[in-house]
């Protein structure tokens, strides 16, 4: 029997980059499946929204930047805690950073579990966190908000909002009024597998149905490529909510037929292999989502924290 590898340890391969406009204002900066960065330039300073791995993996970002803009890189927004979205934040200290902002809810998070995300994480992606060492430590917010705020980077107003949660309680999209753009985070997903170790999977498809009324034209999803038209969006939002929903779903018959923890495993393959078997990090992200899954389908209401201890007995306890 071949031994599956941890987590993402077997992906190795450097994904390819692309850089797409979205608007005069608003970039993606997307690579195949791994976390995606959202750029906005105002009139007198520059957003990143989400901040890569590392230091060292925010340079590519920066350089892309900084073919188009020399301004000031004065803010980070955090949409989420997970480290692979945060700990590349020191690297743009040197680039103007200013303020970093995320939602009192993701503060709360760091400070209750972020060390034990952070240490977590490193073990699983080893390819994006390179040059680990470049980390100086955990990320903290300098500004937080409760429910939404606005920012005006000159005349570009720039809206920072949580509309419920799903991937976390502290979910943060940030978008453009004026030219209806949104950077959701990992609520939305393209292509790729919705992580929900962390996730409140019976709040996620109302949280989705939210972002759905707000009708934007184009959405930079937490991984995947960026949806470019209200159809593209709309096809985003309803993968996303088929993925976490036929989840929930197979967890809570597993559940109600007294199922444990891997025969639960076993009945939900049966439901997600055919439609989602083949996108970016599905194999990495089963078993922790059906480890969440089958806590909250048992009235286990909040996410029960990760540690490098406990992912790798659960994983290899799942793995047949």
């Amino acid at each position: 029997m071949t031994t599956k590898k941890f987590a993402s340890q077997a992906d190795l391969e450097e994904k390819k980059i692309s850089w797409d406009k979205l608007s005069e204002n608003a970039y993606a900066y997307t690579a195949e499946g791994d976390p995606n960065t959202g750029v906005i330039i105002g009139d007198d300073g520059v957003m990143i929204i989400d901040a890569t791995a590392t230091p060292v993996a925010a340079q590519g970002v920066i350089a892309k930047v900084r073919e188009i803009t020399d301004k000031p890189i004065k803010y980070v927004v955090l949409t989420h805690y997970h480290a692979v979205r945060v700990l590349g934040a020191s690297g743009y200290k040197g680039e103007g950073l200013e303020q970093i902002i995320a939602s009192r809810d993701t503060w709360d998070l760091i400070v209750e579990r972020g060390q034990q995300d952070m240490d977590s994480e490193i073990g699983r992606f080893p390819r994006l966190f390179q040059a680990v060492e470049s980390v100086p430590g955990l990320t903290w917010p300098t500004i937080t908000f409760e429910g939404e705020m606005t920012l005006w980077m000159g005349k570009l107003e720039v809206k920072i909002k949580q509309i419920g949660r799903g991937h976390t309680k502290g979910d943060t999209i940030v978008y453009l009024p004026s030219q209806n753009i949104c950077f959701s985070g990992d609520l939305v997903e393209a292509d790729a597998a919705c992580y929900t170790g962390d996730a409140y999977l019976a709040d996620w498809p109302q949280t989705l149905d939210n972002l759905a009324a707000m009708q934007f034209d184009k959405l930079v999803p937490g991984r995947g490529p960026a949806l470019i038209g209200r159809e593209a969006v709309d096809s985003g939002l309803a993968y996303t909510r088929d993925f976490v929903s036929t989840l929930y779903r197979s967890a809570q018959e597993a559940v109600g037929l007294g199922m444990d923890l891997k025969a639960t495993m076993a009945h939900t393959r049966k439901n997600m292999d055919p439609k989602f078997g083949q996108v970016f990090i599905y194999e990495h992200c089963l078993p922790f989502d059906v480890t969440r899954a089958h806590d909250e389908a048992s009235g286990i209401r909040d996410p029960r924290i990760w540690t490098a201890e406990r992912d790798r007995q659960m994983w290899h306890s799942l793995q047949e």
